[in-house]
């Protein structure tokens, strides 16, 4: 608090509170005999910049903090009791002044010394109690901001983490269809490892972006679709309907594949009662909207605690002030992810 760029302002304003608190609370004077009222008040501006000087430049030396470094105390005790030392002899050195200025018998030095030392300690007290104050609101901010930062690192590691998952499991699944491929549909198969490693490609590209274009996104998920419906062929049908306009906007990369995987995951699938995933933008172009068919494979659907929709709500929270929605009833789960502009993106992480 003490090198506040304009705090000789702040010292102007708290001489001309400590003139007045004198001049109208009997019995607290700060000389025992009359004085003129420049001479009170240039006094008291003196005393009020010494203290706080004193106190700036206690602050800024840490020479005077080395031999306390080994007891561990609190550097704001440290200060204060140097600053106490500094007001006794900041007290005597104007007492001293203003009785030469004056030509006043020093038989009452004694007493006005003590007079000055009250005043003094009573301005450097308030002046360290608003240190202390300003200090503690300080590391608190400082903790609280640490505490996102370290909050946003485990989120972006979480979700990290799930998008190398694309997939194990769906790797292995991709290598079975893969090797059936070969041996009865070789153009297939050179079709499917194009669009695998489409599928890689991107995702080791973009593994340590917060946002990418929406339309990088789609071309990911063409060829991730491809995959799957040739792994489940008439099991599994999308439906895409996405406007132009929202194509220059952005998401979080491979969110979609996670949503996609979701769906899979947790519902039933056959040729007979096909899933069906639609995928398509908010009439504002505000949202993407990913919206799948209800066929629960077991009970444990309505009790899961869908890690990879939390993971992707807590992603969103830091890189934007918009969230994801979630809606599911019997029939239908829905989940719309926000597009944004890369400006937008960039003022919230600023």
């Amino acid at each position: 608090m003490f090198n506040i760029s304009n705090r000789y302002l702040y010292i102007l304003l708290l001489a001309i509170y400590s003139f007045l608190n004198i001049l109208l609370i009997d019995g607290d004077r700060l000389f025992v005999f009359e004085i003129n009222m420049a001479y009170l008040f240039l006094t008291i501006f003196a005393n009020v910049i010494l203290v706080w000087e004193s106190n700036r430049l206690i602050q800024i030396a840490d020479i005077f903090r080395k031999p306390f470094n080994r007891f561990k105390v609190n550097h704001l005790i440290i200060n204060f009791i140097y600053s106490l030392v500094c007001c006794l002899l900041i007290s005597v050195i104007s007492v001293f002044i203003i009785f030469e200025i004056l030509s006043h018998p020093f038989q009452n030095f004694y007493v006005n010394f003590k007079l000055a030392v009250g005043f003094t300690f009573r301005v450097n007290l308030f002046l360290h109690c608003v240190n202390a104050i300003v200090f503690y609101v300080n590391r608190y901010s400082a903790t609280k901001v640490e505490a996102l930062r370290f909050q946003k690192q485990y989120a972006e590691a979480k979700f990290d983490a799930l998008k190398n998952q694309v997939n194990p499991h769906f790797l292995f699944n991709s290598f079975n269809v893969l090797s059936t491929l070969v041996y009865k549909d070789q153009d297939n198969a050179i079709e499917f490892i194009n669009q695998m490693s489409k599928v890689y490609r991107y995702v080791l590209k973009h593994q340590d972006e917060k946002l990418v274009n929406l339309s990088e996104e789609l071309d990911f998920i063409d060829a991730y679709i491809y995959l799957l419906k040739i792994r489940f062929q008439k099991k599994i049908n999308f439906d895409i309907q996405l406007s132009a306009d929202v194509e220059s906007l952005f998401i979080a990369p491979v969110t979609l594949q996670i949503l996609l995987e979701n769906a899979i995951k947790h519902n039933e699938i056959s040729t007979s009662n096909p899933l069906l995933i639609k995928i398509y933008n908010s009439t504002d172009n505000n949202y993407i909207i990913i919206e799948n068919t209800v066929k629960p494979k077991s009970d444990k659907y309505i009790d899961s605690t869908f890690v990879g929709l939390k993971n992707i709500k807590a992603r969103y929270q830091f890189i934007s002030d918009k969230s994801i929605e979630i809606n599911f009833n019997e029939r239908e789960f829905i989940v719309k992810i926000p597009l944004l502009q890369m400006l937008e993106h960039e003022s919230i992480n600023s």
